[in-house]
């Protein structure tokens, strides 16, 4: 009866050591798949900052080395070829290839034999985040120095730095037209509209409600990297960001981050800041979310996007809760004012008018709605069909680990509008492309239309009049 009862005991103690056994294996592998982001954070902040501040050399050395291998960035603007405020826009083909091979000889190999070959251009692989594995939002140096100069905000991170050089980016500060005041022409007087300004810029051009929405549309509120707690990513305690950060003008700064809508982290893509130009004619909102208006939008981004798609953590930071009936609808309504620039040799069918464009213009045109097939997603007037398609650009390369990203299958991206395209490069989703040269090779090459040399030239001629 003793043997009997000291192995009950036995059995007792093993079957609980197992228990917690597994238990604890399940905390582990819990951690490794989990969808929400750590709350209690074990390290204090002054130890996290030194050791990210040590490890952010290596990390910014081996994306500059990746963008190198990818791309030519050298500064080549073209003649004659400008913003609306001046700023020369890039020309040429940036995208580097690989092992001797030619864009024509590309061109001609399937998607499978490209794959096989390992030939697929680096620079049309998806890009990853300057750090991955942390992402978070970016910002671009010109932008930290005007906020801290108008605010005295300080939108740096001490574990990263902005990784694309000023003259591939979009026009800083960019311009602002308005949809109810054309006649203006550009608003912005040339400056960075920010809660320091917007009333004396704004103030009898918007009406009281709409200046109200822009208020809160540079108002800054806590986000993941800029907040009070131990977990941010600046050095002091922070206010937060405004929409305008990164929409600077309503437009875009070409600041970066990751979408906080996929799981697990190395599956996330990077996003380049869209332009808030023409979100009147839009009918879907965020690269993939397909988001139907953009009220829905604005209080998606406060309440998670802001988070990286945590609202748990979204809590603790200090998650801006909008009212949907009035602020957000007062934001929404200012979003909705930002038109596209003035497109002088459109017609009101949003084609070319004939007798003020140039005959390589006029047949990019006609590339443009005919072999390139451009025109299938990207209809007149405004460009934008308004829905989501796949690329499926993995026809092309392996899956394969890249800076902490994992490149693979990236689903549906919705069609942005291409009205004013060249005020803001870089291209695609999450910016892999620098030019519109880039842009006409990758989709020569994705859509397999066979473009010759002088048609893809005519293409960017048309591409840089909408």
């Amino acid at each position: 009866m003793r043997f009997r009862a000291n192995w009950g005991r036995a059995a007792v103690l093993v079957a609980g050591l197992v228990l917690a056994l597994g238990t604890l294996l399940a905390q582990e592998a819990g951690k490794k798949s989990s969808s929400y982001s750590p709350v209690v954070i074990q390290e204090d902040f002054a130890t996290v900052m030194s050791r990210m501040r040590a490890a952010k050399p290596a990390i910014m050395q081996r994306q500059k080395a990746l963008l190198e291998e990818r791309y030519d960035l050298s500064d080549r603007p073209a003649r004659g070829v400008t913003m609306s405020r001046g700023k020369a826009v890039q020309e040429g083909v940036r995208v580097k290839l690989r092992g001797g091979m030619t864009w024509e000889r590309l061109a001609q190999m399937r998607p499978e034999e490209i794959r096989d070959r390992d030939a697929f251009p680096l620079g049309f692989m998806p890009l990853p985040h300057p750090n991955h594995p942390e992402g978070g939002m970016l910002f671009p140096k010109y932008q930290i120095d005007e906020i801290k100069k108008q605010e005295g905000r300080d939108l740096t991170r001490f574990d990263l730095d902005f990784n694309l050089p000023d003259h591939i980016m979009p026009e800083y500060p960019p311009a602002i037209y308005l949809t109810t005041r054309p006649d203006l022409g550009d608003v912005s007087q040339g400056k960075v509209v920010t809660i320091d300004n917007y009333y004396e810029l704004f103030n009898g051009i918007l009406n009281p409600k709409q200046l109200e929405g822009l208020r809160l549309l540079v108002t800054p509120f806590p986000q993941q990297q800029f907040n009070q707690t131990e977990d941010r990513r600046s050095e002091r305690p922070h206010r937060g960001v405004t929409c305008f950060d990164c929409h600077v003008n309503g437009h875009t700064n070409g600041a970066t981050h990751l979408v906080g809508d996929i799981r697990p982290q190395e599956f996330r893509h990077r996003i380049e800041t869209p332009s808030l130009r023409g979100v009147n004619i839009q009918r879907l909102f965020g690269s993939q979310r397909a988001l139907k208006t953009v009220e829905d939008f604005t209080e998606f981004e406060q309440r998670a996007a802001y988070f990286d798609g945590d609202p748990v953590i979204a809590m603790k930071k200090g998650v801006n809760i909008l009212d949907r009936g009035s602020q957000v609808h007062f934001m929404a309504e200012v979003e909705e004012l930002l038109d596209f620039p003035p497109a002088p040799k459109l017609g009101i069918d949003g084609m070319l008018n004939p007798r003020s464009a140039s005959q390589a213009e006029l047949r990019g045109q006609t590339l443009f709605f005919g072999k390139a097939k451009c025109g299938s997603c990207h209809p007149a007037p405004y460009y934008t069909d308004n829905t989501m398609h796949n690329l499926q650009t993995e026809r092309f390369y392996k899956p394969r680990m890249i800076n902490g990203m994992m490149a693979t299958a990236e689903g549906p991206i919705k069609t942005f509008p291409l009205r004013g395209i060249k005020e803001s490069p870089p291209y695609m989703h999450d910016g892999r492309l620098l030019t519109l040269e880039d842009t006409v090779e990758f989709f020569n090459l994705i859509s397999e239309v066979g473009l010759t040399a002088q048609e893809k030239a005519d293409l960017v001629a048309f591409l840089r009049t909408l």
